[in-house]
């Protein structure tokens, strides 16, 4: 989308725990539960600022409804198939983060919540470049933490890739609890998402900010 291209004000979401989606990102989706398949036909057929729109959030705790956490992330179908099945594969491509104001009432089998932007501004514009000691430091810990896991990385791919598409990429696939997910869409930007995404890896490996394995006291 084009950052000067209006964002809907209602959006349908598809609550959906330990996903994340950044804007620029693409998360791809198999779609097989009747309400979502209607939400997902609908988007395809919406009109102006709402086409091939779908909010991604994370629901808080269980529920029916669950409680959703505040921010979420909007994106847009840009791949769509369906399948013999009845199943839609679908991915989105993330264009700006959202704060949900308040949710509809129900009209349609999923939920529509009104939401603003207020502190997303810059979603739709391209980051600034990480500071060079930031980029070090996340391909150094991310080789720690592939080692610890028994993973291994394209190097050359990782370092070819640019700071935001790694970034995301990462925030992604890596195996981090919601609230964690949560806290790396929250982040206020690439730098502080970098920041937040290099502790997240190096607690899951029990170190502390020196590096060292906190001892118990």
């Amino acid at each position: 989308m084009s950052p000067d291209e209006p964002l809907p004000a209602a959006v349908p979401v598809f609550p959906l725990t330990g996903a994340l989606l950044l804007p620029r990102g693409v998360l791809p989706l198999n779609i097989f539960e009747p309400r979502y398949l209607a939400m997902v036909r609908d988007a395809m057929v919406a009109a102006g600022a709402a086409h091939r729109i779908i909010g991604i959030i994370q629901p808080r705790a269980n529920g029916e409804p669950p409680p959703l956490y505040e921010v979420g992330c909007l994106g847009r179908i840009s791949d769509y198939r369906e399948t013999e099945d009845g199943r839609i594969l679908i991915a989105l491509t993330g264009v700006s983060r959202f704060r949900v104001q308040a949710e509809l009432a129900r009209t349609t089998p999923y939920r529509q919540v009104m939401v603003d932007y207020l502190g997303f501004g810059d979603d739709r514009d391209e980051p600034d470049a990480l500071a060079a000691a930031a980029r070090a430091g996340l391909e150094d810990i991310l080789q720690t933490y592939l080692d610890a896991k028994g993973l291994s990385a394209d190097w050359q791919a990782v370092k070819d890739a640019d700071d935001e598409a790694l970034v995301t990429t990462l925030a992604s696939v890596c195996p981090f609890e919601p609230p964690e997910k949560q806290a790396l869409l929250e982040a206020e930007d690439l730098a502080d998402r970098t920041a937040t995404l290099t502790a997240l890896m190096s607690f899951a490996q029990g170190q502390d900010d020196t590096g060292q394995r906190p001892t118990l006291q």
